[in-house]
């Protein structure tokens, strides 16, 4: 093999491992979280242990955040008929943006029997992205209405994340544009706009010397000429 044709496949064998790197590089981190829950209810204070999963889908500019408890949380002392518990909740932002997201859900669609733990359904937000980078996502207060009482719960274990998302701001990078008199976006420049201009430079160079080369021949030739 040639040095030329050599280098050539290295240098893309190099490009299609950086592709290979690029592509496995994780977007999302998903953990199942235990979640220690001081509940204030109607009837006292309770406690309970759930495992929570958090899970984020691309959606639009944004993400669906759905948030799943694994095991019930309080209960109540008497049945709840159809409809009549709606729970919702907040979920903690960390990382490179902060805040919180409420997420919410449908009431319950079966009668839960008094005295057993409360089933919570899925509930789910839309988050969209402030901030460009690594953005966690935290349990934190779940809140359930029924028969016109509300009852809170807290976590009291300062549990970790239960999702991390790699995400972009909307508009890139979450930079600050540039804007002209009349209030348009001027086109915002990157390696590829350098690598364009400084291309496009060069071409102006090589053209300028090539004519200066001839200018200089022909100036030559029409010396000798006279002579």
């Amino acid at each position: 093999m040639s040095y030329p044709k050599r280098t050539v496949a290295l240098v893309s064998a190099g490009a299609l491992a950086g592709a290979v790197v690029v592509l496995s590089a994780p977007l999302a981190q998903a953990e199942v979280v235990n979640v220690n829950y001081a509940c204030k209810t109607p009837i006292g204070d309770k406690s309970a242990v759930s495992p929570i999963d958090i899970k984020g889908v691309k959606s639009g500019s944004g993400y669906k955040i759905t948030m799943s408890w694994q095991k019930g949380v309080s209960s109540s002392p008497v049945d709840l008929g159809k409809g009549a518990m709606n729970p919702s909740a907040t979920v903690k932002l960390g990382g490179a943006d902060n805040g919180t997201l409420t997420v919410t859900g449908p009431a319950n669609q079966a009668v839960v029997p008094a005295n057993t733990p409360i089933k919570i359904n899925d509930l789910t937000g839309t988050y969209t992205p402030k901030k460009t980078g690594k953005v966690t996502f935290t349990a934190g207060v779940l809140t359930i209405k029924a028969l016109g009482t509300t009852t809170t719960c807290t976590p009291t274990n300062s549990p970790g994340p239960s999702l991390t998302l790699d995400v972009t701001a909307a508009g890139g990078s979450g930079g600050t544009t540039t804007e002209n008199d009349t209030g348009a976006e001027l086109p915002q420049t990157g390696p590829a706009d350098s690598a364009i201009a400084l291309g496009t430079l060069g071409g102006t160079v090589l053209l300028a010397g090539a004519a200066g080369a001839l200018w200089l021949s022909r100036r030559h030739q029409t010396g000798r000429v006279r002579h």
